[in-house]
């Protein structure tokens, strides 16, 4: 079974169809691309995975349960969490901070634990505290953990805003443009970055313009053009497609 099944999703905003009829599938362990010009669909794409936008048709499922009724925080909550294009940590928040934010939603202590201090609340803040700094020292920031996110690099900042994804305990992690903005050597950081987080047993889907990160790093790769499907395939085939040059350059009449 897949550990993500899309099955003909639609987004229609009043008469514009943003998503038309779209189906993918991301097998554990997998790193998939979806791609396209701008205006394809990508992002409303995502919002729909995430309980952003509510699908108008179709099913999402993940690890076997069905998922496009639930709210983004119980889609969280389910194993799946996401990056966002433009940066939303906590600018005037310290690295570690802003980890544990994301993994506070894991957390099993009640209100009153947190009013009273109770022991149970100690005893599961020491756990967490720690756990960020392990996932902190696994992508390389353990040397900042008290630093302030905004006086981060700006690779960094990506970084970070991964790593508290990946403390909701995500078996998905749902990357939107993680490249963007950066130089080809903070590029070529984040690829290796990408595929040390795969081998380690994160699955990874991810929107991408920069086509050098995902021919590098993509097993397959679906291709969206006005809402639609268009191609899908492994790298070599997707980068002979003479549809999806077509699209991203325009038809080339001969």
């Amino acid at each position: 079974m897949s550990l993500l099944t899309v099955k003909n999703i639609t987004k229609r905003f009043e008469g514009l169809v943003a998503v038309d009829d779209v189906s993918i599938r991301v097998e554990e362990g997998e790193i998939v691309s979806v791609i396209g010009p701008n205006g394809a669909g990508k992002t409303t794409f995502f919002n729909m995975l995430t309980g952003i936008y509510p699908i108008t048709e179709g099913e999402i499922v993940f690890d076997g349960k069905n998922v496009h009724d639930l709210s983004p925080q119980e889609i969280v909550e389910s194993g799946m969490a996401r990056t966002f294009q433009n940066l939303r940590l906590f600018q005037d928040m310290r690295v570690i901070e802003n980890v544990l934010l994301g993994m506070h939603i894991t957390s099993h202590y009640n209100f009153l634990d947190l009013l009273f201090k109770t022991p149970r609340y100690h005893r599961e803040e020491e756990a967490l505290h720690k756990e960020a700094i392990r996932i902190l020292s696994d992508i390389g920031l353990e040397s900042k953990l008290d630093s302030y996110a905004s006086n981060l690099p700006y690779g960094d900042q990506k970084r970070l805003e991964i790593a508290r994804a990946i403390a909701t305990k995500a078996k998905l992690l749902l990357l939107d443009e993680p490249a963007a903005g950066m130089n080809p050597q903070e590029s070529e950081r984040l690829l290796e970055f990408i595929t040390s987080l795969r081998n380690t047993g994160y699955t990874i889907l991810l929107i991408e313009h920069d086509m050098n990160v995902v021919m590098k790093i993509s097993d397959r790769i679906y291709v969206l053009d006005h809402g639609k499907l268009i191609a899908e395939g492994k790298p070599e085939e997707i980068s002979t497609n003479r549809t999806v040059i077509d699209a991203y350059l325009g038809r080339v009449e001969e």
